[in-house]
């Protein structure tokens, strides 16, 4: 390997820097391997992160053979070091996990870690570009204009639950959809859900006592259909081009437990105006809910999951009073009414493309026409979702991630693999589903 990519290691303070002489290694599923695939130059708006608490390990070029850096010597001092990691814009999918071992520190926050490494023109990331659309580059938000258009919404809807919500995700969580409320642009969130019928191992909206901090704080108090509408509406009317209102965020419970308010406020919103697209994220849960959402007028239907088989889906969703059989019910359901329907792929390295995961998944895509596979690195600690992962599901070796993503192509032809829901006049074709 003529430009061997180096181990990256950050100091106490998390300064990042780059080992003299050991080659990175990368993380797939229990296996620490040797730098593989196509790693990219880190995306200008990426970021290099240190794991607090985790162990580097580096590839010896000489010996060929794995060694744990205990500690580093740099300036006459000693010190532990931390492992480094990347994380990736909206629209970057990674393959690989850096390559670290737990030492003496607390779980993780809740990001996508992502192998790194500092290649000949500087750092790199094992990911691959799935959704090269513009309409979600992060200098288009958190823009100086956005908190003025936030007060100036605020007192259109001065009592609004809705709002309030979203202008705390918009400014303090710099939620791109929320902010798209207020930019009246694009996909709009409508969260609508305090409560949640999973238990989520990764939730990031409600962790216990002995988790990680729960990087998002859901509403009080959820709110009604006509607040809901007409937040949705205003958004439908005053959007141009792929306008999309979506209820189910990242900061609230699963909405279809709130399933009569939402059929109501799309009723409303659908009595005004026949314009963009009304969709929800949701974990799929209560067909019976889902159904009643379809016969007011939602028309596209995303579903979260991290598998497609019973055993590792239900280890990390955790259900409450329903299983994997009502998801299934409910994906069938949505094809059955010509919804268009994506799946919210929850992927992990290592994990989702065992082989019995990719089978699994390819049947599913295959079986019930699925329109758009929307991949999402877990955010998760890595360990954390080694110990729900392991001994559950289907088997067999990594395939690895780019691998997955062609065959599910090649399961379900015209499938959309992307990152970003698509609005209405996207979805009869595949642009933006880059060759994987």
């Amino acid at each position: 390997m003529t430009h061997a990519p180096k181990l990256l290691f950050a100091d106490p303070k998390g300064r990042v820097m780059e080992h003299p002489y050991l080659i990175a290694t990368l993380r797939s599923g229990e296996e620490l391997v040797p730098p593989q695939d196509k790693p990219i130059a880190l995306p200008a708006t990426g970021r290099l992160v240190h794991l607090p608490g985790r162990l580097p390990v580096g590839l010896n070029p000489d010996s060929g053979e794995l060694e744990l850096v205990r500690e580093m010597k740099m300036g006459g001092k000693t010190f532990v070091p931390n492992a480094v990691g990347a994380l990736l814009p909206p629209g970057y999918t990674r393959t690989f996990l850096p390559g670290e071992v737990k030492g003496s520190g607390p779980i993780l926050p809740q990001w996508a870690y992502t192998a790194a490494a500092w290649g000949e023109k500087g750092p790199l990331a094992w990911a691959i570009h799935t959704d090269r659309r513009s309409h979600w580059e992060p200098e288009a938000y958190s823009t100086p204009e956005l908190k003025g258009l936030v007060t100036a919404h605020m007192e259109r809807f001065p009592d609004s639950r809705v709002l309030k919500q979203l202008k705390t995700c918009a400014l303090l969580y710099r939620c791109f959809t929320s902010q798209n409320i207020f930019y009246a642009r694009d996909e709009g969130a409508i969260p609508a859900s305090v409560m949640c019928n999973a238990r989520c191992v990764g939730c990031i909206s409600d962790q216990p006592a002995d988790g990680p901090p729960a990087s998002h704080e859901r509403m009080d108090d959820g709110p009604s259909a006509e607040e809901m509408a007409a937040i949705g509406l205003y958004h439908l009317e005053h959007a141009p081009g792929r306008t999309m209102v979506s209820f189910g965020q990242g900061c609230e419970g699963e909405p279809l437990t709130r399933w009569k308010f939402i059929a109501e406020s799309i009723r409303l919103m659908r009595a005004k105006t026949d314009k963009g697209s009304i969709n929800i994220n949701t974990n799929a849960s209560l067909t019976h809910g889902l159904k009643a959402l379809l016969d007011a007028g939602l028309d596209a239907v995303r579903v979260s999951l991290n598998s497609a088989s019973k055993g590792l889906y239900e280890a990390y969703y955790k259900p409450v009073k329903y299983g994997w059989e009502d998801v299934e019910a409910s994906i069938a359901l949505a094809r059955e009414r010509g919804a268009y329907l994506a799946l919210n792929l929850l992927l992990f390295p290592g994990v989702t493309d065992r082989e019995g995961e990719v089978q699994a998944l390819e049947d599913l895509v295959r079986k019930y026409r699925v329109d758009q596979v929307q991949t999402r690195s877990l955010c998760i600690d890595p360990l954390q979702y080694l110990e729900v992962a392991r001994g559950v599901g289907a088997g067999g070796e990594p395939v690895g991630i780019r691998t997955l993503l062609q065959r599910l192509k090649a399961a379900r032809p015209g499938l959309i693999i992307g990152n970003f829901a698509r609005g209405l006049d996207e979805r009869e074709n595949a642009a933006g589903s880059p060759e994987v």
